[in-house]
């Protein structure tokens, strides 16, 4: 247990060492939810397409399974409470910081790699059948903001994993939920419409 420790400190500072002032800027914004506005219109854009009347069933899912990754991650937090980078006594003189931004105590998992990764498999699931979204728009932006916080230096490769898993894993779950639960809005459309 303890090399994998170890690999993970020397993951962390390798990656966390290619700053310079333009990676600086560039994941400062990368790491901002409103950067991001025009691609969460474009796939919401998609999502009304494909659902029409059903995409406020389809957009409450998403708020919900960015409460279920959120809550979670921090529910793991605090139940781990593995010091992030910026809190270890031992590396916080060498952890490269973006605007002095240290984050909580604790940080695995990274709720926001949880988060990101729960909708990037959530939307790409759901508009996989479209084949007009590239898929991949999806996983450039969940890595690069994952990426962000190990450049950030608030969370070593570990949590970014943890996080990953945390998210795909609810991902998968609410596209099943999904699944269901337009099956069955479609059988009481059925019903309805035959009586």
């Amino acid at each position: 247990m303890e090399w994998l420790e170890y690999l993970d400190r020397w993951l962390f500072l390798f990656l966390n060492g290619f700053h310079n002032p333009w990676f600086d800027t560039f994941f400062r914004y990368c790491g901002l939810v409103v950067t991001w506005i025009p691609l969460y219109a474009v796939f919401l854009f998609f999502l009304v397409r494909r659902f029409k009347k059903k995409i406020g069933l389809s957009l409450t899912l998403v708020a919900f399974l960015v409460l279920f990754t959120d809550q979670s991650s921090v529910l793991i937090k605090n139940s781990v409470q593995r010091y992030r980078p910026s809190h270890n006594i031992e590396l916080k003189e060498n952890v490269h910081l973006i605007n002095s931004e240290r984050g909580g105590q604790f940080g695995f998992v990274s709720s926001h790699a949880a988060n990101l990764w729960g909708i990037a498999i959530f939307v790409f699931l759901t508009l996989r059948p479209m084949k007009r979204i590239n898929a991949y728009l999806l996983f450039i932006w969940a890595s690069l903001v994952s990426y962000g916080r190990i450049y950030a230096g608030v969370h070593y490769p570990a949590d970014v994993v943890g996080g990953m898993i945390v998210g795909i894993t609810f991902g998968f779950l609410f596209y099943y939920f999904q699944c269901k639960m337009f099956q069955k809005f479609e059988m009481d459309i059925q019903g309805s419409s035959s009586t």
